[in-house]
């Protein structure tokens, strides 16, 4: 085929109308315009105090062809910020003039982006006009410096350091002596990233212009090739088309293959180092701000390009711009995700940089192989296994996967792929004059270099076989094994995916009837099941799923999965969808079967052998340059100089004499017809309407910076736009925590799913720290630490310290409200924006820097229902407000701030425990108070009495309360959400007896405050002569008073079950209200159930089981009402009876019946369990602890849930003939059809393993 161009080529020159399938859409030249002459390029913000060689100044776009292209106008401002980003440079003889080679992107509002590929050179400046100029620039700048030089300024010693003056003569300029040269750039815009086709192109033009002799056709005849007549390869084929002097090489790949990706990925890994890479690529994933910094434009793109590669199948929806130019740089200000490029000039520190906000980025420094990573982000699942598979594929292409050290063979930085890309066999030429393929000015070309091999070689055109063969075969190889690298580089993440979300549909919520309905309803839609998606997820991965599963562009890749049901599937979710089922059909696994296991890619070698093919057996070849029909005269050659190119055969296509523009596009005619019959029997405009919508949802925060307009009007919109984005994003966050805070309630209401884990309350609480940030640092004055939040927190610390300086009376941070607790005997905790700064301070020493105090004080304030109104106060100082902020910033746009505390205000109606439940080994101040029953005389007792406070995280140890006090304050480890508190004396003195009504317990960081109610009395011969009690806690709801006039008290998430007393036989026999047996039955199922439900939840969303055990209606209380039911009362003198007396009497039968066992010849089948019951009993009867009867009834059932033994000990004491003197015969426990039930609804706690608090059991070793 290699002489054909089949029907397809053809739709790359019939006009514009068929402009998509070309190669190349423009081509253009930006430089110095003469006319014009030398203006200052101020937006690059370059010195004038800098010699005039060293300045640069403004380029201009001199020629573009064709005029336009309908579908993708020509953006003349954008192409000529972008091919010259640093504007145009200077030099003179003495300076280096290598060409350098670069490629950009621009993105377009609608997402899709064109890529540029610019060649630039240095060509002498003809114009006498220009060099006056400069000389005069050169004279003015030695007379400033001249006078400088006498006064020893700060700033003229600055000068001659930087060799901008005085001996360096290299900056110097002297019309008389010197030739001066201006850099020209050379520009290729494609639809599609060939670059390594591109910079062929690009370099082989250059040459022609630098050979001393003209090229073998107009330089006109290769350009209108490249733009009319060479398409695109179709998919899965090459394609070679000619450059001046050689042919060049493109391939593209498959339909269910991996999308074009020509950036060399090696060299990427190359700069940055594996580990480097993936964790950048870890930020790029997780949506955080990334910012990329080098000398090198070319070395920008590459990673740039390498990354957002990497994301198949997922695509990046925020701002991208891997060039940003020096004008552009108040975009780095942009409260949202982006991934930019910046290039640093020469010399420039790190240290230097001025960046609006650096919380939440990922500063990427590419020329010295280092990463500044954001704090507290997940790892990449299976990293070091990922690492070692990366490393192992750059190792067999001989790369090294240590970063910095580039052994990618690159051009010398400028040179452009000059010399690498000559040597074009004359073989080659021979072989295409066989195929009837050279034009007759080729063949003249051909037959002069057979016939002089000077020229030829000069030329870089050889005849000698092995040279030639050598030398293409260079060029060749390295291309090949670039391309290889790339896609098995990029197979090895695609892998990764497709192993993660292997089971991605099962959890697609597909709830639109039609799509219509669906876009009217997106918003309030969930389109997947986040909680069940991660349930199903390997334990190690969990951290970084929760978190990506809540970016914009995994939301992005299940809208495209939605829609694919109305639409053609999007084309990389096509590819992705293919390779899971294909990986189906080869490896069935259950999907409830995750493993973390490192499965490695398995298809790097055929995916290799693919593109090779391709590279080594071309499919197509393209029309040859060929002579146009041009004026003669015009744009004669001259060494080292780019023509003037004729605009009338370079603005057009092709006429229809053409032999190939007359055939129809087959391709372009398949697809319009199959498009036209989708189309039938739908109304296509509506349709279109509707698809149109919803390719844009979610991209409502993607504003890309417009290159062209940098008008104070489109800043200032642009700016609009961010405040509105910003607010949306704050509302749908909080609307988010919300709902899935309020778990089952609101998925009654019809919001969302049904749970939330701990794991992605803390995912959702990370991203409004995330956000909060990225409101602080939108429209900063001047940046201050790497936390904008903070710094401003500071500010106001500062002005309020020095108001109570000149008050001389304590910080007054705003008006000082006081949370009024309902708890008698604590004193109200001050609510204070300051208070909170400073517990955070001192107490976090974990915590190193701003970023990590502002979050932890975000936390804080989330957790006392507070951050509100603390971030209210902080803004209720306009004036510092004013001086911290630019009129732009979010925080000054009032009515969006005000709705903004509004939706943050929301989130008081839910409890979190994120401070305390994140800070966990921190030491945290407590007040404690003891409420005795104060009607009773016996409030304060004559002994020592003790108390020991537990919690989630740990207990307090037992600490002695001083005689006669009835609150302490004591400092432990932080004990998470309180559980029990264990309190009791020595019964020592005459005083020995004590009845408490409760012990209040708050957190004097987080104001949390726990009843723990008691009632009963502590003391020897008084109700069951405990000496010790063991409290369950509930947490009380605090009360502003504002919240107490308005009268609406949010319910608090988990209401900690109420202790109530405990009912003694004769207490229960004086109240009228006895439960019946029916109701009995119902709470024991209930409090079964609740055990059950509790180990059903995921470890983290769990309450505390204490409570489900011992608290109210817990498992003990409601087997105590079952053995309360008909338990005689008539005692002599009315002593009270407990069932602790009961349980005594049975173990004594049965031992007593043991021992006569033993002297028959049958004994008892049940001895095991009689046996182990009376142990138990004789356990807690001789452990040390002093915990009175009912306390030994608890600790006995909560002994027997424990180790499984409930359900044998009941028929038991069913059995024991005790029962008939203490039990009335329609006692529950005497009904065998009741107790049987009873045993089987303990017998479903036997498959779960509970775990006792210490509190429970201490001193008890069964």
């Amino acid at each position: 085929e290699a002489g054909s161009c089949t029907d397809w080529a053809a739709s790359g020159g019939s006009g514009s109308a068929l402009a998509p399938c070309r190669f190349a859409l423009y081509f253009c030249a930006c430089g110095l315009d003469t006319d014009t002459g030398l203006e200052p390029d101020e937006l690059s913000g370059e010195n004038l105090e800098q010699s005039p060689l060293k300045r640069t100044f403004k380029s201009k776009v001199l020629c573009h062809y064709p005029e336009n292209v309908d579908w993708n106008p020509f953006d003349q401002d954008a192409v000529s910020m972008l091919c010259m980003p640093k504007g145009l440079t200077f030099c003179t003889q003495r300076d280096r003039r290598d060409p350098w080679f670069h490629s950009f992107l621009i993105t377009r509002e609608d997402g899709s982006r064109t890529y540029g590929f610019v060649l630039t050179f240095y060509e002498e400046v003809t114009s006498p006009q220009i060099c006056s100029a400069m000389q005069t620039l050169q004279q003015m700048h030695h007379a400033e410096h001249a006078t400088s030089d006498t006064s020893p300024s700060s700033s003229s010693s600055s000068s001659m350091d930087s060799g901008s003056c005085g001996d360096c003569a290299g900056t110097l300029y002297d019309a008389s002596r010197d030739t001066l040269y201006v850099s020209k750039a050379l520009c290729l815009i494609t639809p599609m990233p060939f670059m390594h086709a591109c910079r062929r192109f690009l370099t082989q033009l250059h040459r022609a212009i630098a050979s001393p002799q003209a090229p073998p056709l107009p330089l006109e005849s290769y350009i209108h090739n490249v733009l009319y007549e060479v398409p695109h390869p179709p998919p899965g084929r090459s394609l070679k088309f000619h450059g001046v002097y050689e042919p060049i090489v493109c391939q593209r790949p498959g339909p269910g293959e991996l999308p074009l990706a020509d950036f060399p990925l090696g060299e990427a890994f190359c700069l940055l180092g594996v580990e480097n890479l993936v964790q950048v690529f870890t930020c790029v994933l997780l949506e955080m701000q990334v910012l990329l910094f080098s000398q090198d434009y070319q070395r920008l793109m590459v990673v740039a390009e390498g990354i957002t590669t990497l994301l198949f199948p997922f695509q990046w929806q925020h701002v991208y711009v891997p060039i940003l130019p020096a004008s552009l740089l108040h975009f780095l200000d942009a409260p949202v995700p982006y991934l930019m490029g910046l290039q640093s000039k020469e010399g420039t520190d790190r240290s230097k940089l001025e960046l609006p906000q650096e919380a939440n980025l990922c500063f990427v420094d590419i020329d010295h192989h280092c990463v500044e990573l954001p704090e507290d982000f997940p790892q990449f699942p299976n990293k070091t296994e990922l690492i070692q598979e990366l490393t192992d594929v750059l190792r067999s292409f001989g790369f090294s996967p240590e970063g910095g050290a580039v052994t990618v063979p690159r051009s010398p930085a400028g040179a452009g792929p000059g010399p690498r890309l000559k040597g074009s066999a004359l073989k080659e030429l021979a072989d295409d004059r066989r195929n009837g393929n050279l034009s007759a000015d080729d063949l003249a070309a051909l037959e002069l270099l057979q016939r002089n091999p000077a020229l030829a070689q000069r030329a870089g055109v050889t005849d000698s076989e092995d040279e030639a063969g050598g030398r293409g075969s260079e060029v060749d190889a390295e291309e090949l094994r670039n391309a290889k690298l790339n896609v098995q580089l990029r197979e090895v993440f695609a892998g990764r995916f497709a192993t993660m979300f292997a089971d991605y549909e099962s959890f697609v919520i597909q709830s639109a009837p039609d799509l219509e309905s669906w876009v009217t309803n997106r918003e309030q839609m969930h389109n997947f099941d986040k909680a069940s998606f991660l349930s199903d997820q390997a334990e190690p991965f969990l951290p970084f799923l929760s978190h990506f599963i809540e970016t914009q562009m995994f939301a992005t890749f299940v809208d495209n999965k939605i829609m694919s049901q109305w639409e053609e599937k999007e084309p990389l979710l096509r590819v992705f969808d293919g390779r899971i089922e294909k990986a189906r059909l080869y490896n069935i696994r259950a999907p409830s079967l995750r493993s973390s296991a490192y499965q490695r890619c398995t298809v790097l070698r055929e995916s290799a052998q693919a593109i090779e093919q391709r590279l080594l057996k071309i499919d197509h070849t393209a029309i040859h340059p060929h002579l146009l029909d041009m004026k003669i005269g015009q744009g004669r050659f001259q060494q080292g100089f780019f023509p003037k190119l004729q605009a009338d055969v370079l603005s057009s296509p092709p006429t229809s004499n053409n032999r190939w523009s007359s055939r129809p596009a087959t391709a372009q005619r398949r697809n319009d017809r199959n498009r036209h019959q989708c189309e039938l029997g739908l109304d296509n405009s509506l349709k279109e309407k509707y698809l149109q919508e919803a390719r844009t949802l979610g991209k409502a925060v993607r504003q890309q910076p417009k290159l062209s307009d940098l008008s104070p009007a489109v800043i200032a919109q642009t700016n609009w736009k961010f405040v509105e984005g910003l607010l949306k994003e704050c509302r749908l966050k909080t609307k988010r925590m919300l709902v899935e805070k309020m778990g089952r309630e609101a998925v009654e209401l019809g919001h969302g799913e049904v749970n939330i884990t701990g794991l992605e309350e803390n995912t959702l609480i990370a991203s409004l720290c995330d956000l909060l940030e990225r409101i602080w640092s939108h429209g900063l004055q001047v940046k201050q630490g790497k936390s904008a939040l903070w710094s401003h927190m500071l500010h106001y610390q500062a002005r309020e310290e020095r108001l109570e300086l000149q008050a001389e009376s304590p910080v007054s941070s705003g008006p000082e409200r006081r949370k009024s607790d309902p708890s008698p005997g604590l004193s109200t905790l001050p609510v204070s924006l300051i208070q909170d700064m400073r517990c955070v301070l001192p107490n976090i020493s974990e915590i190193k820097t701003d970023v990590g105090r502002s979050r932890a004080w975000i936390r804080l304030s989330l957790e006392k229902k507070l951050l509100s109104q603390h971030l209210k106060q902080l803004l209720s100082n306009h004036s510092l407000t004013k001086k911290l902020y630019k009129r732009y910033a979010f925080l000054r746009c009032e009515e969006e701030r005000e709705q903004f505390l509004f939706h943050l205000l929301s989130l008081n109606a839910v409890d979190y425990f994120c401070f305390t439940g994140v800070f966990t080994t921190i030491n945290i101040p407590y007040r404690a108070v003891i409420v005795p029953i104060k009607k009773l005389s016996n409030a304060m007792t004559t002994s020592n009495p003790w108390v020991c406070v537990s919690g989630e995280l740990g207990d307090s140890g037992v600490m002695q309360i001083p005689k006669n006090v009835l609150e302490m304050t004591f400092e432990c480890q932080n004990l998470g959400k309180m559980t029990t508190v264990q309190l009791g004396h020595d019964n020592s003195g005459l005083l020995a007896k004590w009845l408490v009504d409760c012990v209040m317990v708050r957190n004097e960081i987080t104001g949390h405050t726990y009843k723990f109610p008691c009632g009963r009395w502590l003391g020897k011969g008084v109700d069951d002569g405990s000496l010790e009690r063991v409290l369950i806690g509930e947490l009380m709801v605090p009360c502003t008073d504002e919240e107490a006039g308005r009268g609406s008290k949010t319910p608090p998430l988990q209401r900690s079950p109420n202790q109530t007393r405990r009912i003694s036989m004769s207490s229960l026999s004086s109240r009228g209200n006895k439960p019946t047996s029916a109701q009995i039955q119902e709470v024991v199922g209930e409090a079964v159930n609740n055990i059950i439900k509790h180990f059903h939840k995921p470890e983290k969303e769990r309450g505390i089981l204490t409570v489900l055990l011992c608290g109210e209606s817990g498992l003990v209380s409601v087997l105590e009402q079952f053995f309360h039911h008909g338990f005689r009362s008539a005692r002599l003198f009315q002593k009270s009876v407990f069932i602790w007396d009961f349980v005594e009497k049975a173990v004594m039968y049965m031992e007593s019946t043991d021992q006569m066992g033993d002297l028959q010849e049958t004994p008892e089948p049940r001895g095991l369990s009689s046996e182990t019951f009376c142990r138990y009993v004789s356990g807690i009867n001789s452990a040390p602890r002093s915990i009175g009867k009912d306390g030994k009834f608890q600790l006995l059932v909560c002994l027997g849930a424990r180790d499984r033994l409930l359900s044998d000990w009941l028929p038991l004491l069913a059995e024991c003939p005790v029962i008939t003197r203490m039990y009335e015969d329609v006692a529950m426990l005497r009904d065998r059809t009741t107790v049987s039930a009873l045993v089987g609804v303990l017998q479903t706690l036997h498959d779960f393993p509970i775990t006792l608090e210490t509190s429970l059991v201490k001193g008890v070793d069964l």
